[in-house]
């Protein structure tokens, strides 16, 4: 297949969508298939590149500002006089079969989605971040956001859409209904042989913590539906029974409140944020983790399969029937409690901290569950399915 590969987001930029839609690329051109990538230019990258077998064209684009709606998000986008012409002379030269595009409110995705429309080809739409903030405020206008036009921009080339977890289908189900030929639950993948090659000593000299510290790792972007408070204010009972633990909040740094809670505790001494770090440190902050924790908001996503991955038990917020199909044992998998439950995630980490040998049961059945279920090449495997169903139905809608 000729498949096009769609994200505003890729590597160089960091987060989860980039990393997976970069590792489902290279994996698409490890199975044989031509790949060619659509994104926006970013810190420096080169215009256009080929690497591991997949061609990369970064487009020219502009950041938006940092704003309360977007909490700081750099956000860039493509759209400009010519960009349907340049699109229209760069998609028609490869000829794709497929189209895989990345986040339903980015412009990339409405522009390759007008080309499809055109070309009657086939799309397939990962959608990773639900269009939601804590604030009423701006919820009420995200939720229009979505009615007035990213629904309308999707419902113009019908993409088949992949469901990640049961928050996303419950949000897909009450704010795209109609606009969609059909879904697919297909989790996030990792690679669990690359997040176990960590160093723990390693890991804990980039914190600048020594091998007696009880180490708290939270890995991901902090912004308002993972903002890292809960974690805080689980952390004084914590530190209760061991005074040494620190918190390590690993990840740009959107939403702030969290380090002014932990000022207004006196904390702040056991609370550390490295800000963005290489993806190749990654692995040794895993390695070097007593546990990993933070409050996922709604839904488990890559930090935490990564966590799992590197045999770190984690502890957070959210449900066990997070994955559609895969039923994780609180206690023997992860440790999870309700949203908003502090003394819950106080409970759990004391739970972990204390047992060594709790510690090392998690971390392994944690790991059988990455490969069983959440392995990135189980991952294409579904994905590569899914495409070629498209290719196969093209108009056609089949319900799953």
């Amino acid at each position: 297949m000729r498949i096009v590969v769609v994200n505003n987001f890729f590597p160089p930029r960091v987060g989860g969508s980039s990393h997976l839609s970069d590792s489902l690329a290279r994996g698409y051109a490890r199975r044989g298939h031509e790949v060619l990538v659509l994104t926006a230019q970013y810190d420096g990258a080169p215009n256009e590149e080929v690497r591991e077998g997949v061609r990369i064209i970064r487009l020219p684009a502009a950041t938006l500002p940092e704003s309360r709606i977007n909490v700081s998000f750099d956000l860039s986008f493509v759209t400009r006089p010519g960009l349907a012409r340049r699109l229209n002379s760069i998609l028609d030269a490869f000829g794709p079969d497929v189209i895989h595009q990345h986040g339903q409110f980015m412009d990339l995705t409405w522009a390759t989605g007008n080309y499809a429309r055109r070309r009657n080809i086939p799309t397939l739409l990962s959608i990773h971040t639900r269009l939601e903030n804590p604030a009423a405020h701006y919820s009420r206008i995200f939720r229009g956001l979505d009615a007035t036009m990213v629904k309308p921009m999707m419902r113009r080339h019908r993409p088949r859409l992949v469901v990640m977890d049961t928050y996303m289908q419950d949000y897909i189900t009450d704010r795209y209904r109609g606009a969609y030929r059909d879904t697919v639950a297909i989790p996030v993948g990792v690679d669990p042989v690359w997040v176990r090659t960590g160093d723990a000593a390693t890991g804990r000299e980039l914190i600048g913590v020594g091998p007696d510290c009880p180490l708290i790792v939270s890995v991901g972007h902090v912004i308002p539906q993972r903002d890292r408070v809960g974690i805080v204010e689980a952390m004084p009972a914590v530190l209760e029974r061991h005074p040494n633990a620190v918190l390590a909040v690993v990840g740009r740094v959107y939403y702030d409140p969290f380090l002014t809670r932990a000022k207004e505790l006196g904390i702040e001494h056991a609370v550390r944020s490295l800000g963005p770090v290489p993806k190749t440190s990654i692995p040794h902050l895993l390695a070097a983790a007593d546990v990993e924790a933070h409050e996922q908001g709604d839904g488990l996503g890559t930090a935490t399969l990564e966590s799992m991955a590197a045999g770190v038990p984690v502890v957070g917020w959210g449900r066990l029937d997070n994955f559609p199909g895969v039923d994780l044992v609180e206690g023997r998998d992860i440790h999870l409690c309700p949203r908003g439950d502090v003394r819950g995630l106080s409970d759990r980490l004391l739970h972990v901290l204390g047992d060594p040998d709790a510690r090392a049961t998690i971390g392994a059945s944690a790991s059988r569950v990455v490969d069983e279920h959440f392995a990135l090449e189980r991952v294409l495997d579904k994905h590569l399915d899914t495409l070629a169903d498209l290719t196969r139905t093209g108009e056609q809608t089949t319900v799953r």
